[in-house]
Parts: structure tokens; sequence; C-alpha cells
């Protein structure tokens, strides 16, 4: 009988980037606050989170293997979420406009109670000049409000981004590379492909990219 797999979270772009795998799961969205301050890290922000997601569906699936994730956003050290409002998203593009910036997801993997891995990834985006109106734009065709740094690199991803170096799927907002390795080591495997060969598929299908506006997802 196959591992019994849940995705802590609510995000539908992580549920997408593990349908489209091949997983077979469930999802609970945790009932979390994520956390939000400013002594520490990028990465010690998101490993915290995305650790309380874990823990908090763990408690009530307790035989189950719980995968939760936490994505930010930092430029020149600033960590920026989600938005409050349309405003405020305008405000993180122009911020972000015509800079590299990082992008930092964790991922927490909780097992049967008693196994836990947690690991983090970070990209770089570069982002387009982009003007007033070109910001205007985007946000008329997305729903900014639910990305941490008030885009998506997936879908219209490419009219903002210049380059992405490293993860692709780090940017969507789940490292599938090392997900699927860390999965694999809990003999979880997409459907029909029991083997680590697994991870060539993820690499091959989501591995880093160069963005151009020829080639959207």
């Amino acid at each position: 009988m196959a591992p019994r797999l849940i995705l802590a979270s609510g995000s539908p772009r992580r549920r997408e980037l593990l349908e489209d795998a091949g997983y077979i799961f469930e999802v609970v969205s945790p009932a979390v606050v994520e956390a939000s301050n400013n002594w520490l890290t990028l990465r010690e922000i998101t490993v915290l989170n995305a650790t309380r997601k874990a823990a908090a569906v763990a408690r009530t699936y307790c035989d189950a293997t719980i995968l939760a994730a936490d994505t930010l956003v930092a430029v020149r050290g600033e960590i920026i979420g989600k938005p409050d409002n349309v405003a405020h998203a305008a405000e993180i593009l122009r911020q972000l406009s015509g800079r590299a910036h990082e992008v930092c997801s964790a991922v927490s993997i909780w097992s049967a109670g008693w196994w836990r891995a947690s690991f983090h990834v970070v990209s770089r985006v570069q982002f387009r000049a982009l003007s007033a109106q070109q910001i205007a734009d985007y946000i008329a065709k997305v729903n900014p409000l639910d990305k941490a740094g008030a885009y998506a690199a997936q879908g219209y991803g490419a009219e903002i981004i210049e380059r992405i170096e490293g993860s692709y799927t780090n940017v969507i907002g789940l490292p599938m590379e090392e997900t699927m390795r860390t999965l694999a080591a809990l003999a979880i495997y997409p459907k029909g492909n029991q083997s680590v060969a697994a991870t060539s598929v993820s690499r091959a299908r989501y591995g880093s990219r160069p963005l151009s506006r020829r080639n959207t997802r």
C-alpha cells in the first residue's frame, strides 16, 4: 500500500506542481498564521513557517506523510511577502522593477510522526524594467494578493521576468527537484514511476530556465 501523502498548503500552484509530476495526494490547509519579523533571515523565516504548517497538520494526520512549504522574496536584504492590497502590489512590483531578487522556498516533510526533514532552495530572479502602465497591465491579468512578491513566474510571468537563475519550480512555490528526491527516500513516488529516476523527470520538465516573451507557462 502506497504511503499516504498530504499537502499541507492551500496554494493551487503547489497542488498543480505535484499533480503534474504524477503524485497521488490529499490537500489539507493548515490553520497557521505565517510568521513575519525583521530579525530572522529569509531562510530562517521560510523554514519556520514551513515547519509550523507541517506540525499543525501532523497533529491530526499522524499516520501520514505531511508536505508543507513556504515561499518568500527578498530584495537587497528586505523580505517581501504577499501584498496587503492592489496598491501595495503595485508598490512591490515597482520595487522589483529592473532589479534582481532572491526567492526562497523552504519545505518541511514529516512522516508518520517520527521522520522529519527540511530544506530550502534559493533562486535568483531578474525583473525587466517596468513602466507604470506595464505594472498596471500585469496586475489586471493576475491576482497578485496571494503571491509572495505580488507576481507569479508562470502564466504572464515572462512579461515582467527577464531570467531565472536556479530552480524554476522554486519560484513557483515548491522546488520539485529536491522535493522529489526527499519523497523518494520515503518510498513515495509519482504514479507509475517508482524509482529515483523521477527526479530527472522533474528536472527535465521544471528545471531552471531563462524566460522570454515567447516562453510563458
